[in-house]
């Protein structure tokens, strides 16, 4: 008398068609490791068998191949991912890509395989994971303390052919998306690179205008000093001849004094002038090239910058006007604290008076508790709200192709955050633009700049 079967071939296809829908279902919102242990756990549920593993292919140590598991199901709970051998193992030969079936006896088929011994496995069923290259990339494989018959064979074989190819493209799909955030990253880091190369470059271009409209502003009292002492070189040449002559003239004595006087007065205030202009911009340069955070005599520094810059300000007609307390002693950073006055003052000569009228610029500080409140204000030609919108984003200008970079608001903004601080905008076109400026007084030693 023949044994009939726990359910027919009919059965045994609505029960394929029910697990394959519910693990569809379950898995189509799944990603990364989340869709790798929901579809072991499900696909267990639906073979009733102890352990489903899913595993990708690696190198061992020894060279030879072995897999490390992305999601292990073993009855009632997930246990951790490991790695082992496919030597001695059910699948050894994973490149053939052909299934192995085992419904009962596999310990005796593989007896050197310690992890079936560990599992008390007595059949298995394992599918390959094929990629859409034909490369292998790992097994999907159900294991069972109890024999598998020729029913649940086929249910095994069917699901697991499904979704070991659906595992493949998964696991396909995050190498590429992991190769694709790798390409990103490097790109990114080349880019971060590149502007950080760009707001040095920037930075020292501001730098050398200002160099060179320094050396400009100082030949003037140095050519004037010149001159005065090669008139006083001929001064004394008079008196020496007025002295050695037979009849000295009072009045020709007085008069020579006086020249020599007048000259030298010229000699000195003109010396002052230049050592001034030369002192103001060696602080500069010197407090941009450190990091250090000092005590200010806010007043006092500021108008050093101003005069700093004076010959730019004046060729764009600009009076800068300074209110701030003669008391008023912040701890800052002088090196960025200086590239921040220094940005607004040269964006203020070149895109606040575009019709070369000039104008007055308003410096105005005062305390507020812990906080230093500055506003730099001038009476311009103001900013477009798309202009407003934009003004501190990297390599925005409206000088495009006119030698603006779009960098120096962008730097503006950066340093003004690394002080702990902040800057916002007031503008309209027509009304000018406000700066304002909101830093601690005591800014702690700031980071190097940084652009992304």
């Amino acid at each position: 008398m023949m044994s009939t079967p726990l359910y027919s071939q009919g059965d045994a296809r609505i029960l394929a068609e029910a697990a394959l829908r519910s693990i569809t279902a379950a898995t189509a919102r799944a990603r990364g490791e989340e869709f790798f242990r929901v579809l072991v756990h499900d696909l267990a549920q639906a073979l009733d068998v102890m352990y489903v593993i899913c595993g990708r292919v690696i190198t061992m140590p020894d060279g030879q191949e072995g897999i490390r598991t992305l999601a292990v199901w073993a009855g009632q709970d997930f246990q951790p991912n490991i790695e082992y051998s496919l030597q001695h193992t059910p699948c050894s030969n994973v490149k053939d890509q052909t299934m192995c079936f085992h419904g009962s006896g596999i310990q005796q088929d593989y007896p050197l395989d310690t992890l079936l011994v560990q599992m008390c496995a007595e059949s298995y069923v394992g599918m390959p994971m094929v990629d859409t290259e034909g490369k292998s990339l790992g097994i999907l494989s159900a294991i069972d303390v109890k024999p598998i018959d020729e029913n649940k064979r086929l249910l095994a074989l069917s699901l697991l052919s499904i979704f070991a190819a659906r595992a493949a493209a998964e696991l396909q799909h995050q190498e590429r998306e992991a190769l694709l955030e790798e390409r990103v990253e490097r790109r990114t880091e080349a880019l971060r690179a590149a502007q950080a190369s760009l707001v040095e470059q920037e930075k020292l271009a501001a730098l050398g205008a200002l160099v060179a409209g320094v050396a400009h502003e100082v030949n003037t009292p140095v050519g004037v000093a010149l001159t005065a002492a090669s008139a006083m070189s001929s001064y004394t040449g008079q008196l020496v001849e007025t002295l050695n002559a037979p009849k000295v003239s009072r009045s020709d004595l007085v008069n020579l004094a006086g020249r020599l006087n007048d000259a030298a007065a010229l000699i000195e205030s003109n010396l002052h002038r230049a050592a001034e202009l030369i002192g103001n911009f060696k602080q500069l340069a010197v407090d941009q090239g450190t990091e250090h955070v000092s005590t200010l005599v806010l007043h006092d520094y500021v108008h050093g910058v101003v005069s700093a810059h004076s010959p730019e300000l004046r060729k764009a007609g600009i009076k800068v006007v300074l209110d701030i307390d003669s008391m008023l002693r912040p701890r800052l950073p002088p090196g960025k604290f200086s590239q921040v006055l220094s940005n607004l003052l040269m964006n203020a000569a070149r895109h606040a008076y575009p019709k070369g009228q000039g104008g007055e610029v308003r410096v105005s500080a005062r305390r507020d508790g812990d906080w230093l409140l500055m506003e730099f204000a001038d009476d311009g030609a103001g900013m477009e709200d798309g202009v407003r919108e934009r003004i501190f984003e990297p390599f925005f200008t409206t000088k495009r192709g006119q030698g603006g970079s779009g960098l120096g608001m962008h730097i503006v903004y950066t340093i003004m955050h690394q002080m702990g601080g902040q800057v916002e905008v007031r503008s309209g076109a027509g009304a000018g633009s406000t700066f304002s400026l909101r830093m601690p007084m005591e800014v702690k030693a700031c980071q190097p700049l940084q652009t992304d």
